[in-house]
Parts: structure tokens; sequence; C-alpha cells
């Protein structure tokens, strides 16, 4: 076993552990009892529980802020734009879904000044949504109903969608998810 799939292992256990117990119940004991592992051994792998929620946090952030840069320097219009957007974060999501419940349930863990890079993170990627949303209204293709409600609704409907992913049981094809929610999202903001 190398030493990158030992800490792969490490790393997914312990998500599961924080989904399962939260953050802040979860201890570098329980960590360690959960793989086996003497305490000691935790921090050959991790610094601290707070340094592994921000490298969490912060990495599947990145992820999601690189796609929407993507997105929103392309030349598509709004429709497809929109499209693309939902498209990525249940793509991102499918394969990170441990780490997007992360980015909903845990990130007010974050401890300042971490914190108020996050948020001002996470704003930067509402604002483009909202963005992308305002050239729709002014184009005539979405409805008048406001930028950053619109990304607000939109945003609410994805960040529940980890829990399609979690368990292994229920293998959801990320595809078919991505459909519903493109149509039921756009039965409510298109121009009829």
């Amino acid at each position: 076993m190398t030493n990158n799939t030992k800490r792969d292992r490490f790393f997914n256990m312990t998500l599961v552990l924080i989904h399962e117990k939260g953050f802040k119940a979860t201890t570098m004991r329980d960590i360690a009892q959960n793989l086996q592992f003497e305490v000691a051994n935790v921090y050959n792998y991790i610094a601290s529980k707070q340094l592994f929620l921000e490298e969490s946090l912060f990495g599947i952030q990145q992820e999601f802020l690189l796609a929407m840069d993507t997105i929103e320097r392309s030349e598509y219009d709004t429709r497809k734009k929109l499209e693309l957007v939902i498209g990525s974060y249940i793509q991102i999501t499918s394969e990170r879904p441990y780490e997007q419940a992360l980015l909903v349930n845990e990130w007010r863990n974050l401890k300042t000044p971490k914190l108020e890079e996050f948020v001002k993170r996470r704003r930067e990627y509402e604002r483009q949504l909202e963005t992308i949303i305002e050239q729709g209204i002014e184009m005539g293709q979405l409805r008048d109903m406001g930028s950053e409600l619109a990304a607000k609704m939109i945003l609410a409907t994805l960040r529940w969608s980890y829990q399609k992913f979690l368990s292994n049981k229920a293998q959801s094809n990320p595809l078919i998810l991505e459909k519903q929610l493109i149509d039921f999202i756009f039965h409510g903001i298109l121009m009829k």
C-alpha cells in the first residue's frame, strides 16, 4: 500500500466520521480509533483537526471557483452557462460528496482569518452566478425576479444534492440528477 493510498484512506474515513458525528463532536482520538491508529499516528497525516477542515473546505471550494470562472468567461448564452453551473456542481459533488457535505454543514467551524477568507470566496462564487443571471434577465431570457434571489434559490436547490451520493447502496447517476435539477430550476426562472 502506497503512502498516497494510506493518506487517501485516512482522508476519506475522516470525512465520513466528521459527517456522521459533526466536526465539533469528532476528536483526534475518535479519528485514531476509527482508523485503528494510535492517536500519535494521526499527526502523521494532519497537524490538527482545524487544519484538516481548512484543507478540505478550501480544496473543494477552489474546484467550484475554477469551474465557475471558466463558465462565466465562456461565450455561451445564459441558459447554457446555467446548465454548465448546475452540471459542474453536480459533477464535483458526485465525486466528492463528503467534502461537499463538509462545505454545506461545517464551514462555520473555521477560525478567523480562514473563516473570513472562506466567506469572501463563497460570496465571489455567488456574485459570479448573479452576474450570469443578470445577463439573462437583461437579454429577456430569464424572469426578472432579482439576480440575488434567483442565485440563492438555485444554490439552495443544489446544496442538498450531496446526500444523493453518500450511500454506495443508492448509486445515483449524476447525469440524471443534473437533468432533473436543470428542468426543475429552469421551470422557475426561464421566460415563458
